[in-house]
């Protein structure tokens, strides 16, 4: 009865896994399915990655697929069925585009300039621009891959050793112990350096009165031992030198004892005024008040690159409708549970829009002589995000920066944060409707996620459906890197 009932549980699951597999195919090819619109045909050098039903694209929009493929005259002929909404006129330009790096390729075509003529069933499209080949793709490919391995080996050699992190975290650690030794001492010394100078100063002033009269007693003595010296009979041996002698020990003493007096003066003169050292820290409290804000600062700053995580993800999604791939490179620098700062990059295959507005000149009689072009171009750059998120509870607000233009975010975490639903509206300007986003995450083992969702949702043609997997970690040796990260 066991093997009875597993066989019957097997069956159901491949009869379900097929249903789904069949509606999922049916849905993403329905749209190429038809067979309406106008047929168009250009003739290409080299047509190789290019297959029928392929897609023919405009401004990264699907507008029509590839019906024949044929040699003709040695040359590449490619029928294009394009849909009936869509407009191509005689100075129309074909292409072929790379999709990604496996090789596939798509046919772009740039509708040409609104007024000329129109093309019909069965014209030519005259113009071919010349596309990049896939070696020259694996050359580019190739640069930057040394130039990254030249950066990772410079890197690996200054932080990635043992050593280098030891010598990180003891240097961070004894600039937290000579800040609190600092702090400490100054708070321990304080009072005893002004207890010191006030008692130089008491001594200084209560002596200089003695002094005086200390010199001018010697005067005395001296102008007293001249006279002395002059009545001394001449007939007693040796007592003009012994007072010779007394009077020049005298004379030294006091000598040194005018130019002590005199620098004792000078230096409580600055000492009273504030002058040098010892009187900034007996009168300038604000010396001392900066003295233990930068001890302050010093410790609130270790403290708080102890408390930074760098969280960083790596995700890849899987697009249905485009039937090609997307990648994020995310890094997260978040110093406290509710508040975290996100840099992204975005490899995404739609590329970077952008609008321009060209005036255009012309001699030709039948158009006005000037008029204005608006042009919406689409290139194969990077995207990049830079936002600000707060988080409320199980809410999470971000704004800034979103995949190269201005987006808001909300987040919604649940079940320990395992469970997590995004929301991103961003695109403003780059098309007629911005972009709404919105995603399911679930953390099913530790760092890796399963994600699922629909991007473009307000646009019937731009609207994708995908799903990706997502691995998100913390990054200790990151964090021991920021603060010898170079600063604008």
């Amino acid at each position: 009865m066991s093997r009875v009932t597993t066989t019957i549980k097997v069956g159901a699951l491949t009869i379900v896994t097929v249903l789904a597999a069949v509606l999922i195919l049916r849905f993403v090819d329905k749209d190429s399915s038809g067979t309406e619109g106008y047929l168009v045909y250009v003739i290409m050098d080299d047509v190789s990655g290019v297959v029928k039903r392929s897609q023919v694209r405009t401004a990264g929009i699907p507008i029509g697929q590839v019906e024949d493929i044929r040699l003709v005259d040695g040359r590449g002929r490619v029928d294009i069925r394009v849909n009936p909404e869509v407009p191509l006129y005689e100075d129309a330009v074909a292409g072929k585009a790379t999709r990604n790096l496996l090789g596939e390729y798509f046919v772009s075509i740039s509708p040409g300039t609104r007024g000329r003529r129109q093309l019909r069933d069965g014209d030519q499209i005259g113009t071919v621009a010349p596309s990049a080949s896939p070696d020259d793709v694996l050359q580019n490919m190739s640069r930057i891959a040394q130039t990254v391995e030249r950066i990772t080996a410079a890197l690996e050699s200054s932080v990635a050793s043992e050593e280098a992190q030891q010598n990180m975290r003891d240097t961070l650690a004894n600039l937290a112990q000579v800040t609190e030794a600092l702090n400490q001492t100054v708070d321990e010394n304080r009072e005893s350096i002004r207890n010191i100078l006030q008692g130089v100063e008491a001594i200084t002033a209560q002596g200089r009165t003695d002094a005086i009269e200390i010199l001018e007693n010697v005067r005395v003595v001296t102008q007293e031992l001249k006279t002395l010296m002059a009545g001394t009979p001449a007939g007693e041996p040796g007592a003009r030198e012994r007072v010779n002698s007394l009077v020049d020990r005298v004379n030294a003493a006091t000598v040194s004892l005018e130019k002590t007096m005199s620098n004792l003066e000078q230096t409580t003169g600055r000492i009273e005024r504030g002058e040098g050292t010892l009187g900034r820290l007996t009168k300038d409290e604000k010396l001392i008040d900066e003295i233990e804000g930068v001890a302050e600062n010093v410790g609130d700053y270790v403290s708080s690159l102890s408390r930074l995580r760098t969280i960083v993800s790596l995700r890849t999604d899987y697009q249905f409708r485009a039937q090609t791939t997307k990648a994020f490179v995310e890094l997260r620098l978040q110093p406290r549970e509710d508040k975290f700062y996100s840099i992204e990059i975005v490899n995404d295959p739609r590329g970077l829009t952008r609008i321009e507005q060209v005036n255009v000149s012309t001699t030709n009689p039948n158009e006005p002589n000037q008029y204005q072009e608006i042009r919406s171009v689409t290139s194969n750059a990077l995207r990049f995000s830079l936002q600000f998120a707060q988080r409320f509870g199980p809410f999470i607000g971000r704004f800034g920066l979103k995949e190269s233009t201005g987006g808001v975010g909300l987040d919604v975490l649940l079940l320990d944060d395992a469970f997590e639903l995004r929301q991103d509206l961003f695109g403003f300007g780059e098309v007629v409707r911005p972009r709404w986003r919105v995603s399911l995450g679930y953390a099913f083992l530790n760092r890796l996620w399963l994600l699922g969702g629909v991007d473009d949702i307000m646009s019937l043609d731009r609207r994708e459906y995908f799903v990706g997997m997502q691995l998100r970690f913390d990054d200790e040796d990151l964090k021991s890197v920021l603060p010898f990260a170079p600063s604008p």
